[in-house]
């Protein structure tokens, strides 16, 4: 969050401050650029008021907190900026090369969310292109301005919504017509009065391909989320043990999901991401289980060095890791896990004594079903 102070001055008659914001934009390499009203919106409000009402924010306190005792500022950019009058919307498009969710059929590898594989964190690539922009609107224009990029309580999909970018399909995410489920997106509030986009209408129609989509039904109805039960908030957000029926439908998920953004028809209008910041790390397009399990602290803190799995930790991760390897029902992660069973690490001890039991139960049905096969076989020769 930055802020520049400086005294606002009066556009001159004729400029089109539009049109140079859209080019700053454009040469800060933003692809989608849309303005709306710094005004509270109601509809905001009784969504998070709801959403908190049923404790579905889980582990993410953050979220319910207010200022100073005072109303949840989430849904009001006053609240962030007293004399905020405008809210400029950017997005970045980071569309992946091929569908994310090709690595789950591969279940000795594990998935890590798209947003997360990237060579450089956004947030930091974000912000500073943010910044240039907000300094040049406080140079050229006398601005007051703010700048935020998923730092502060800015419920920044529905403001995306209303500055024409995309609307929030039935999954909460925001879809674009151009980048379907893939952009970053970042906010300049400022105190200059520019006219708002006309909003993005609703364009899911009867389709539920992103509810359908979700391993672990964290959808309780169309445009509702329950983060519970969200893969990307149990891999990330998520600090304890995950409940057992949520882990054995997490399949290969490590770090994040894309399964529902993955799935939206929308995507047929994406296209990859050219910025070199957003490309992948090959090695975390699909790395191998085994060697993740492998990561000790240091190892952990140099494979992620700059990436936003980094901040989640050793053991997290390794908690993810060892659900994954699970699920696959592979025998050859059994001694590792088995080792992972004495792991220093409460977190990880106990989730490694699920995923070995879990393994012991896939071996005994294998046996079973290979001992029925060969019993009738036999019948058959004789």
């Amino acid at each position: 969050m930055v802020q520049q102070s400086l005294t606002p001055q009066p556009l001159e008659a004729g400029i089109d401050i539009r049109a140079d914001i859209r080019e700053m934009a454009r040469l800060e390499g933003f692809e989608a650029v849309g303005f709306a009203s710094a005004e509270a919106d109601a509809n905001d409000q009784r969504a998070i008021t709801e959403f908190l009402k049923l404790g579905r924010q889980g582990d993410m306190a953050w979220i319910a907190r207010s200022f100073d005792g005072g109303e949840n500022p989430r849904g009001n950019p006053k609240a962030l900026m007293e004399n905020a009058r405008t809210v400029i919307v950017l997005g970045a498009n980071y569309g992946p090369e091929g569908d994310p969710r090709d690595v789950l059929s591969q279940p000795d590898r594990g998935a890590v969310s798209v947003y997360a594989r990237t060579e450089r964190d956004y947030h930091d690539v974000i912000k500073k292109r943010l910044k240039r922009i907000a300094r040049w609107l406080a140079e050229a224009h006398g601005a007051d301005v703010k700048v935020f990029v998923d730092t502060a309580p800015v419920m920044e999909k529905p403001l995306a919504a209303r500055a024409g970018i995309g609307w929030q399909g039935k999954h909460t995410n925001l879809v674009s017509r151009d980048f379907g489920s893939w952009l970053f997106l970042g906010e300049i509030f400022t105190d200059i009065v520019i006219p708002p986009d006309r909003p993005e209408p609703d364009h899911c129609g009867n389709c539920r391909a992103c509810l359908d989509a979700c391993p672990t039904d964290a959808f309780p109805e169309p445009y509702r989320l329950d983060a519970t039960r969200c893969i990307s908030y149990l891999t990330i957000e998520h600090k304890g043990m995950i409940a057992p029926e949520l882990m054995a439908n997490m399949g290969n998920h490590v770090y994040g999901c894309d399964d529902c953004l993955a799935a939206c028809p929308w995507n047929k209008f994406a296209v990859p991401a050219t910025e070199p910041k957003f490309q992948p790390r090959p090695a975390l397009e699909a790395p191998a289980l085994a060697d993740l399990a492998a990561l000790d602290d240091a190892g952990f803190r140099e494979m992620f060095a700059g990436a936003p799995i980094k901040r989640t930790g050793r053991t997290r991760f390794l908690r993810n890791v060892l659900i994954a390897m699970a699920n696959s029902g592979d025998e050859a992660f059994r001694a590792r896990v088995q080792d992972l069973t004495d792991d220093p690490e409460p977190l990880v001890r106990d989730t490694a004594r699920w995923a070995r039991a879990r393994l012991d139960a896939a071996g005994a049905a294998d046996n079973h079903s290979a001992a029925s096969v060969t019993h009738e076989g036999k019948g058959v020769v004789s």
